[in-house]
């Protein structure tokens, strides 16, 4: 293995080892503090663009396990880890993280202090950043000028695809692919329903014409206010009543279509361990989370209000809409990798379809 240098926008440089692939590359630093679940963060489309930094310090004790990818691809820009384990050890192993990321073409970087990397993030907010081999130039300028660009465009679905639970199915769904992980996708099956996924540009008179009995809008990286041409077909299924179950990016879209403002987070909500208050009862909840960007809850339209809040920053984490048959959170219900605490927000947008 060679030396190789992760240089920050900022100039700070730390001296690491390359494992993965070979080269280069550019991209916003962001981190995540799951403990485990490093499949699902090298596949999840929410970190397209991204240069991911695991807060937990050995990666890869169990190995690369097809079943546990959250898409058919990687979709992070590179991999920081402080350690990668060479000799994995599991009865799902199907092979190890080193020739994984050299198969799927990403550069990898360990044997940096990601402790104190996680600190200047913390501190100064999310920054840019690049990963180099030994010799290779240190100039700031092509780091500064990155932008992550047509996210969306690039996780979405090309094409409309249905498929069928188990035996009969309870309601029919109609899924806005915004960045559709793989285990939403079966939770949805799991509870019965048909779903339809459209891509993320499909117009609202489409789905008027499938007549589901719910729309879903996921979860997806990039930034919402980018994307008017999809909160505007959003607002068309408002002005229905269609019931609608938002998570993440959906959340944030479906919050512009009422008219709302969103802003990007000094650096992010990323894990599996994000405690949430639910409002109405003071309980308070352990959430998988992956965004970057949040709904500014000081100004909200006159029918919608928090119900959701984020324990350590006072975020939104939830909206609800007072007469509209509307499930809202910022965090994932139910997501593998992380904790099961708030499948009840689903049984809430069954009562919806129901009625």
């Amino acid at each position: 293995m060679q030396k190789a240098y992760l240089i920050l926008e900022n100039g700070t440089i730390f001296e690491g080892t390359g494992f993965g692939a070979s080269g280069e590359a550019v991209g916003e630093i962001v981190f995540t503090t799951g403990m485990a679940g490093y499949l699902e963060t090298l596949t999840d489309p929410c970190f397209y663009g991204q240069i991911v930094v695991q807060t937990f310090p050995s990666i890869g004790n169990y190995g690369v396990i097809a079943d546990d990818f959250e898409a058919d691809k990687p979709y992070v820009k590179a991999y920081i880890v402080r350690e990668w384990c060479q000799e994995p050890s599991n009865y799902r192993c199907e092979g190890d993280l080193d020739t994984f990321l050299k198969q799927k073409n990403i550069v990898g970087l360990c044997g940096i202090d990601t402790r104190q990397l996680t600190k200047i993030i913390r501190e100064n907010g999310v920054m840019n950043g690049k990963i180099v081999s030994e010799g290779a130039s240190f100039g700031l300028t092509d780091i500064k000028s990155y932008n992550i660009e047509k996210a969306i465009e690039n996780v979405t679905s090309k094409e409309e695809k249905t498929y069928k639970p188990q035996g009969d199915a309870k309601f029919r769904v109609a899924v806005l692919d915004l960045g559709l992980r793989k285990s939403m996708l079966a939770q949805l099956l799991g509870r019965g329903y048909e779903v339809t996924v459209l891509p993320a540009f499909t117009k609202a008179e489409r789905i008027f014409e499938l007549a589901p009995d719910g729309v879903v809008l996921t979860q997806g990286p990039g930034d919402p206010s980018e994307y008017t041409a999809i909160s505007d077909e959003i607002a068309k299924l408002v002005s229905k009543k269609l019931p609608i179950f938002a998570v993440g990016m959906g959340h944030e879209l479906l919050a512009v279509a009422h008219g709302a403002k969103t802003y990007k987070l000094k650096y992010g909500h990323r894990g599996a361990n994000q405690p949430v208050e639910y409002l109405e009862t003071g309980k308070t909840f352990i959430t998988t989370q992956n965004h970057g960007y949040g709904v500014e809850h000081i100004v909200l339209p006159d029918n919608a209000k928090p119900n959701f809040v984020n324990v350590n920053d006072k975020s939104c984490e939830g909206l609800e809409y007072e007469g509209e048959p509307i499930v809202s959170v910022q965090f994932d219900p139910e997501l593998d990798g992380g904790p099961l605490d708030t499948g009840f927000l689903y049984e809430k947008f069954e009562k919806f379809m129901s009625k």
